[in-house]
Parts: C-alpha cells; sequence; structure tokens
C-alpha cells in the first residue's frame, strides 16, 4: 500500500473515531436532565400514543432535550412499547431516563378521597366525583346495578354497604369498574377476618353488613357501637322490631330531615323497621371495620333499647318502663 493510501485510511479511521466520538458526546448530552431546575408539570400519556408521539410531546414541553434521543434509549432499554397511560408529574430536571422509568412503570399522579364511615353509596359518589375521579351518575348507575355485586364477590342487589370507608389515592382515569373494585377489595378484606365469626353464628354476608350499617348511623361513639349491636340482636332474637329512624330514613327518596309520624306508619316503605319484623332488605350505608366486628362480636347485655342524650351518647335501657323515662329525661323535656 502507498504511503499515500496509508495516509488517507488512517485520516478516515481518525474521522471516524472522531464522528462516533461527537455522536456520543450528543448523545449523552441529550440524555442528561433538560434544565438544572425547574418546577413539576403534569403530562398525560394517552391511549394508543406512541412512543415517538409521547417523545416528541416531552421535548415540545421543555421536559427533555431531544426526542430522537429519548426514542432511542427506550428502544435499547426494549421498553418502546411498555409505556403505561395516565397522568403523570415531571420537572425538566429529571434526567430523560428516570422519566421514561416513571412511565414504564405507570407511577402516575394519584389524587386522595376520603370516604368516612356511614356514607351512601351516592353520596360516595359524589365525593368520586368531587376528586376528579369518577362520574357520579355512572358510579351510582354501576353501584345500583345487580350485576355489579355478584362480579365483585359480595352479596345483595346493589353495592351499598361494600364500598368501604377508607383513606384512598387513586390515579384518575379509572374505569368505573376498576374504581368500584378498589372499594370493594378493601372490605372483602376486612371481611375475611370476620367471616368465621359470621359463620359460626350462621350469619350471612348480607345480613352482616345490613345490620353493621345500621350500627354505624346509630352512633359515632366508638365505644357504644358494640352496645347498640348488642340491643338490636337482642331485639332481632326475641323477635321484636328494631324501630330504628335511619333506616326508615333511608327508603325516603325525597327525605327533607324532618321524620314524621306519617313516615314512621308508612307500610310501603320497605325500610320502615317500626312496621316490619327482621333486618331491612339490605344496607342502609357503608360501614366501617368497627361496626362490622361490633355485629358478630356484640356487648354481652341485655339491652332491648337505647335513647340519645343529645350528646352524641346514649342511654341504654332493659325494660320498656326504663326507656320511657329515659326517654322523658332526654327527649320529651328538651322539646318543652
Amino acid at each position: 500500500m502507498s504511503r499515500r493510501a496509508i495516509a488517507v485510511t488512517a485520516a478516515l479511521v481518525v474521522l471516524t473515531l472522531l464522528g462516533a466520538a461527537v455522536v456520543a458526546g450528543s448523545l449523552r448530552w441529550a440524555l442528561l436532565p433538560a434544565t438544572a431546575s425547574a418546577p413539576p408539570a403534569r403530562f398525560d400519556v394517552r391511549p394508543g400514543a406512541s412512543l415517538g408521539q409521547v417523545a416528541r410531546e416531552l421535548e415540545s414541553r421543555g421536559l427533555i432535550r431531544n426526542a430522537v434521543a429519548f426514542k432511542m434509549l427506550a428502544r435499547y432499554r426494549k421498553l418502546d412499547g411498555a409505556l403505561q397511560v395516565g397522568e403523570y408529574e415531571f420537572s425538566a430536571a429529571l434526567a430523560p431516563g428516570e422519566i421514561l422509568t416513571r412511565i414504564v412503570e405507570g407511577r402516575v399522579v394519584t389524587f386522595e378521597v376520603v370516604i368516612p364511615e356511614g356514607l351512601t353509596a351516592s353520596q360516595i359518589a359524589l365525593r368520586l366525583e368531587a376528586a376528579g375521579l369518577s362520574n357520579a351518575a355512572d358510579f351510582s348507575a354501576f353501584a345500583s346495578d345487580p350485576a355489579s355485586v355478584g362480579s365483585l364477590g359480595v352479596e345483595g342487589a346493589t353495592l351499598e354497604g361494600y364500598l368501604f370507608p377508607e383513606t384512598y389515592r387513586l390515579p384518575r382515569g379509572l374505569e368505573v369498574r376498576e374504581v368500584a373494585k378498589l372499594l370493594v377489595d378493601q372490605f372483602l378484606e376486612v371481611w375475611r377476618e370476620v367471616e368465621p365469626q359470621a359463620r359460626r353464628q350462621k350469619l350471612s354476608m348480607l345480613e352482616v353488613v345490613t345490620l353493621a350499617s345500621i350500627v354505624e348511623k346509630e352512633t359515632a361513639v366508638a365505644h357504644e357501637r358494640s352496645l347498640i349491636a348488642s340491643v338490636f340482636r337482642n331485639r332481632l332474637r326475641r323477635g321484636m322490631r328494631l324501630e330504628t329512624d335511619p333506616t326508615v330514613i333511608y327508603g325516603i327518596s325525597d327525605f327533607d330531615g324532618n321524620l314524621r309520624r306519617r313516615d314512621l306508619e308508612n307500610t310501603e316503605n320497605p325500610y320502615n323497621t317500626y312496621q316490619i319484623f327482621g333486618l331491612p332488605p339490605g344496607p342502609i350505608a357503608n360501614p366501617g371495620a368497627d361496626a362490622l366486628r361490633a355485629v358478630v362480636d356484640p356487648a354481652d347485655s341485655d339491652y332491648l333499647f337505647f335513647v340519645s342524650r343529645n350528646d352524641g351518647t346514649h342511654v341504654f335501657s332493659k325494660t320498656y318502663s326504663e326507656h320511657v323515662r329515659a326517654v322523658d329525661q332526654y327527649q320529651r323535656k328538651r322539646s318543652r
């Protein structure tokens, strides 16, 4: 080989190495954070979006330096088909590799919704809508559909009673069924704890949840739940009516806050426990764990009656005459 050929070959090698170095340097630069510091920004990976579309949008938003480098990184890691749909929060100060990892792992933004004990399914639907997690009408329709009950592993005509009270952190964009399933699954966790006691007492899931929902509505005082449960268990055992206002109220579709005598005498309300014997057709609210436990493990008492002291607590009585005196002391004198 001539000296000229050797020189040309050497020059080509040098240029190739220099080019490779430039490309490698450019790629390293492109995969650095877009900026040293930046506030977080919300970013949506929409259903059906391709890797290229996501990369270009990240670049246009200033969250990464270069879309092509982002695509190359994803393909090098064999993650180009693994992007998870959802709402994310990224900062331009994050390295593109970290942004890619978060999208692939589905580390979406979640939103808190607090569901207290004793809410009805319709009230829960409104809370979910207020948090931007579900449409209230759609959630209520799903919860009231008898087909939803069997598909989620519970008993009854609706999901009332099985939407477990808890503080949840959920991502937006979930289907209504997915949201409902999360709440019902939380109930089932607690149910597995109380189910052995319920079975020993020959109580069905629906019976336990229905009675627990009544206990939940009758008192917010923790130590009273087992006493309230004992009253209702004692009355059921003796064949007495439960005679509890919350069930009547639940059966009034347009309740205005004022329970009237005609409401207590209404025989067409299937939830009117002043008229029917036994439990109402189903739960009247969604009880928490303590109310469920109280039903299967009630206090050992002979109480058959209770009346409010108007401070959140109750006076319990074994006989009707004792109850009348308590009512006279705490209710009738109050109304005079």
